[in-house]
């Protein structure tokens, strides 16, 4: 069974930066895309990023020009890098594969603290 499992998170400045990963166990031969979302306590889930098979990248506008999402196919991994992050952007990451056919699958999330 495909899992995936997110490392990086912390405890981080205001102004500072972290690199989330997200490595990817298996083959998913329906997947779509590859994904960062974000859940703050009391709001709902939202997506920070996404990076297609073709390479093509989305990201929510909170974090344009902050965050870049890339892969690496070699190492089966997706990372999340955050620079100049706010305390607005606290919430636990989650690593999310979209795909064509069936549900998306989901990491166990990692914690992200911005804080002074």
């Amino acid at each position: 069974q495909v899992q995936l499992v997110e490392s990086g998170g912390g405890l981080v400045e205001p102004g500072g930066s972290l690199r989330l990963s997200c490595k990817k166990s298996g083959i998913i031969f329906t997947l779509r895309s590859m994904g960062w979302y974000r859940q703050a306590p009391g709001k709902q889930r939202e997506l920070v990023a996404d990076i297609a098979l073709d390479g093509s990248t989305h990201y929510a506008d909170s974090v344009k020009g902050r965050f870049t999402i890339s892969r690496d196919n070699s190492k089966n991994t997706v990372y999340l890098q955050m620079n100049s992050l706010k305390p607005e952007d606290t919430a636990v990451y989650y690593c999310n594969a979209a795909r064509t056919i069936g549900t998306a699958l989901w990491g166990q999330g990692t914690q992200v603290t911005v804080s002074s």
